[in-house]
C-alpha cells in the first residue's frame, strides 16, 4: 500500500513481527527493513508450545528427549509453513535437541484454531502455537502449556503458573509484536504528529484496558527506538533463517 502512496500521512499500516520475519527473508522482494518509517508497538503476545493434558510430554525436557530418541516419532503442527513464526519456534527447540528442523513432522495449519482441533483430536502431538490463541483450551482443562516464550512469566492469574523455556534452561523468547508504520516518504511533521499521538495513546488506562481485550501484552515503543528495535529483530531474523536453511 504504501508503495503506491509513500508520501500519504494519513495512511497506516499494520504489522507484525511476521512481517519482520517475512523482510528478514526476502520475502516482499525489492523492499526490505529500511522501506517505511517505523512508527509504533502497541502490543505483543507470546509464542508456546502445547500438548494435550494428557500427553505424556510434561516439560520441555520430555519433549526435547522425544525429538533426539527419534524426531520422526512426534507430530508438531502449526499455523503457516516452513519459515513462518510457528515454524521457527519448532525449529528453536530442534536446535536445542541438536538435530536439523527438516527432520521433524510438521503439519502446516492455517493457525490457532486449527492447531487446537488437530490437538485435541489427536491429529498431532505438539502445537506451536501463541498463548492467547491456547488459554480457551488451557482454562477448560482440555491442553496444557510446556512453556511460554516470553523473557518471564506472564503476570496474569491464569497464566502464572505457565513456565518459560528460559526457566527450563533453553534460551527461546519469542515475541509476537503488532504495530504501524508509514510511507518513506512521509514528512518529518507528519511523522513527529503520529508519534506524539502514539505516546499519549500508549501511556494512557484506556488503550491498556482495549489491549488486554485483545488479548495482548504491554509492549511500547515509538520512532527511532522502535526503528533500533526493528531492525535489529530483522538481522536476528536473518541469522536463524541462514542457519535453518531458508536463505543463502
Amino acid at each position: 500500500m504504501v508503495a503506491q502512496r509513500p508520501a500519504d500521512g494519513g495512511t497506516l499500516v499494520a504489522w507484525s513481527s511476521g512481517s519482520l520475519l517475512n523482510l528478514a527473508q526476502g520475502k516482499f522482494g525489492r523492499f526490505d527493513e529500511s522501506a517505511v518509517r517505523w512508527l509504533a508497538a502497541v502490543g505483543t503476545s507470546y509464542g508456546a508450545i502445547a500438548v494435550k493434558s494428557d500427553s505424556p510430554y510434561k516439560n520441555l525436557d520430555d519433549l526435547v528427549k522425544a525429538l533426539k530418541k527419534n524426531p520422526g516419532s512426534v507430530v508438531i503442527g502449526s499455523g503457516g509453513t516452513v519459515g513462518s513464526q510457528d515454524w521457527m519456534q519448532t525449529a528453536l527447540i530442534a536446535k536445542a535437541a541438536g538435530i536439523n528442523p527438516r527432520e521433524l513432522r510438521y503439519v502446516a495449519l492455517e493457525g490457532g484454531g486449527e492447531i487446537a482441533t488437530a490437538l485435541l483430536g489427536g491429529h498431532i502431538q505438539v502445537g506451536s502455537t501463541d498463548i492467547s490463541d491456547s488459554m480457551p483450551h488451557i482454562l477448560s482443562g482440555d491442553m496444557r502449556l510446556l512453556a511460554v516464550f516470553a523473557e518471564e512469566r506472564l503476570d496474569e492469574p491464569e497464566m502464572k503458573n505457565i513456565p518459560t523455556a528460559k526457566e527450563q534452561g533453553y534460551d527461546i523468547v519469542w515475541p509476537v509484536v503488532r504495530g504501524f508504520y508509514l510511507g518513506p516518504k512521509v514528512s518529518d511533521a507528519d511523522y513527529a504528529w503520529w508519534k506524539e499521538a502514539f505516546d499519549k495513546l500508549l501511556a494512557s488506562e484506556e488503550f491498556a484496558k482495549l489491549r488486554d481485550q485483545r488479548e495482548l501484552f504491554p509492549f511500547a515503543m515509538t520512532g527511532p527506538e522502535l526503528d533500533t528495535y526493528v531492525k535489529k529483530q530483522v538481522a536476528d531474523y536473518k541469522v536463524l533463517a541462514k542457519e535453518f536453511g531458508l536463505i543463502q
